[in-house]
């Protein structure tokens, strides 16, 4: 098994061992009391220099705290940053955005400490992990199959009402000239999280009016005008399965143990320890550790990260513009409903317009080529985990684990440039600008989408000749994997995908209209084969109970061939699909030596 995986990476040009006899290979030593970005400049004048053709970097045990992200530009390739494995008393090599919070005292069922400034400015930040493990923000419920039920929207006002019992621990009693009640000064900063359909949106609070035994909030632009034009996904109201929310970012939401508040303008954090609980308190001051920053002329060529580990970032935009996303994490820039909708050839009628945006990542990789992860791990992550944005190929993310993150684990491809409609037809006249050739390998995805419920283990847009094998996925909130993007037929830039060999269980923890596997859009020549894909999550508050999948080939799938996948049963959804789909022995009639070959293997 391990000459298997010494010659994969040497046939996709990977290996830095596998260099031809001649190359010179230099070397460079760092530790956490060093310079990182020092030790890659060295790295760079070796090559300059031609003292060397490939550098490795050395990286001692530790933790290496970054004041800002390390960029790799194309004079850094041919560079490979080995770490320390992780073993039992040791992290082993860390790249960390964390921040230590020190100088705890008690003050009532509390403790407090100041929040340090990080780079000569005051920190914000909406994630926060002590003792290793994430903490959560304040918020009303601790149960979600408890969360209260939204009762009405009114669009025209953009205002959602809701039970006045959720929102009353907000209030001082008194109420303004306009009849608004007043907010208490530590949660004025508060957010309503609405679960919508296969969404959720953060939507910052910015009145409450109190009317019997309801209250109507309103919200601040720019996700207001954004959640109430946008049809879809839509809460839901007047119906058997009103949309579910909570309350979250406020200290009188603060009671159980576990949970924390950060006071922006006090500058105070405080936190309510569970029992016995030791204080070692990492805040996250990074969105993003690691860039690729090449170009479509010059691309960072054949850097490879070994044993390192990618620890603790935030995402902070919707703290300060909220957050309405589409799906799979992307947000709306603008979105609005279509009267008359549009006519589209070969494809049905259009009745919503979106532009979007996409979330940080740990590590983002732009016009990057044979790019490899080997033996990484990505977690305590606030955004996405790891991005290949643009313009990347032939790269590699192998014997890696993705654990603790807050939205996508692993994304690639374009989901539309910010400047092209969503739905329109994604075809670059560069096709450099295009992701393809990414091989995803024998990974673990556990406990990613743990905030951002409507995100996904591994996330692909317009991307061609991606293979995703022997990986496996567990106990994520929706569906485990996604590919392709654009909701019609036409003929794009994706193809030659492939999607082999995966164990999916306990999947849909919090949002339905989902899948294992899920695609979207024409896809030629693309096979996905031999998964296996069981034991979904059944959670109370999903908009249809009903409305889950195990394989899901949603609006415009093409061209695809589904083949000798198994699932419990032959629960499958074909939604507005273009032509060429085969379906070929899916079900639980599938070999059991296929079953058996399903997810991480040895190597």
């Amino acid at each position: 098994m391990k000459l298997r995986r010494i010659l994969l990476l040497g046939m996709l040009g990977f290996s830095l061992a596998l260099s031809a006899e001649n190359k010179k290979i230099g070397y460079v030593q760092v530790s956490p009391d060093s310079s990182l970005a020092d030790a890659v400049r060295k790295a760079r004048e070796m090559r300059r220099l031609r003292q060397a053709d490939s550098v490795v970097v050395k990286m001692q045990a530790g933790q290496y705290q970054l004041y800002e992200p390390l960029v790799l530009r194309p004079e850094d390739s041919h560079l490979c940053f080995e770490g320390t494995p992780s073993v039992k008393h040791s992290a082993g090599t860390v790249l960390t955005g964390a921040v230590p919070v020190t100088g705890w005292k008690k003050q009532g069922r509390y403790l407090v400490a100041d929040v340090p400034d990080f780079n000569g400015c005051p920190m914000n930040f909406r994630h926060l992990w002590v003792n290793h493990s994430r903490a959560d923000r304040a918020r009303g419920v601790s149960d979600f199959n408890q969360m209260p039920r939204i009762r009405w929207v009114d669009k025209k006002k953009r205002v959602i009402w809701v039970p006045a019992s959720a929102v009353r621990l907000l209030l001082t009693g008194a109420k303004d000239k306009a009849g608004n009640s007043i907010i208490r000064p530590d949660a004025r900063y508060a957010e309503m999280t609405l679960h919508q359909m296969w969404e959720v949106s953060y939507l910052r609070i910015r009145n409450i009016r109190i009317q019997g035994d309801s209250a109507a909030i309103s919200f601040h632009d720019p996700e207001a005008k954004i959640q109430f034009e946008r049809p879809w996904p839509s809460p839901m109201y007047n119906c058997e399965h009103n949309s579910p929310f909570f309350i979250s970012n406020a200290l009188p939401l603060l009671d159980k143990p576990g949970e924390w508040y950060h006071d922006i303008r006090t500058h105070k954090l405080y936190y309510m320890p569970r029992k016995g609980e030791r204080m070692d308190v990492a805040a996250p001051a990074l969105e993003t550790l690691v860039k690729f920053e090449g170009t479509r002329e010059k691309m960072v060529d054949a850097v490879t990260f070994r044993n390192v580990n990618f620890e603790v970032t935030t995402w902070n935009r919707p703290s300060y513009k909220g957050h309405v996303p589409l799906q799979a994490g992307m947000f709306i820039t603008e979105g609005y409903k279509l009267r008359p909708s549009i006519d589209r050839v070969n494809n049905h009628k259009l009745d919503n317009q979106d532009w979007l945006g996409r979330p940080a990542a740990a590590v983002e990789l732009r016009y990057a080529s044979r790019a490899v992860f080997d033996s990484c791990s990505f977690g305590h992550l606030g955004g996405d985990g790891l991005d290949f944005v643009e313009g990347c190929r032939d790269g590699a993310v192998l014997s890696s684990t993705f654990e603790d993150i807050a939205m996508n684990g692993l994304v690639c491809g374009s989901f539309s440039p910010a400047g092209l409609e969503t739905h329109l037809p994604y075809r670059p006249q560069d096709l450099r600008e295009v992701c393809s050739g990414l091989h995803v390998r024998n990974c673990e995805f556990s406990d990613v989408t743990n905030e951002e419920w409507g995100t996904c283990a591994i996330t692909l847009g317009y991307v061609s000749r991606m293979n995703i094998e022997h990986n496996y996925i567990h106990d994520v909130s929706y569906s485990a994997i996604s590919m392709g993007w654009g909701w019609n037929r036409d003929l794009v830039v994706m193809h030659d995908n492939r999607i082999h060999a995966n164990l999916i269980e306990r999947y849909a923890a919090h949002m339905y209209d989902c899948a294992g596997i899920y695609t979207l859009g024409n896809q030629p020549n693309t096979v996905i084969s031999e998964n296996v894909v069981r034991d979904i999550f059944h959670p109370s508050y999903v908009h249809d109970p009903h409305h889950y999948f195990y394989l899901y080939t949603d609006e415009g799938s093409s061209n695809i061939l589904l083949k000798d996948n198994w699932t419990p049963e032959e629960k499958f959804l074909k939604n507005a699909c273009g032509p060429n789909n085969v379906w070929q022995n899916n079900g639980p009639q599938v070999a059991d030596e296929i079953v058996k070959k399903a997810g991480k293997i040895k190597e």
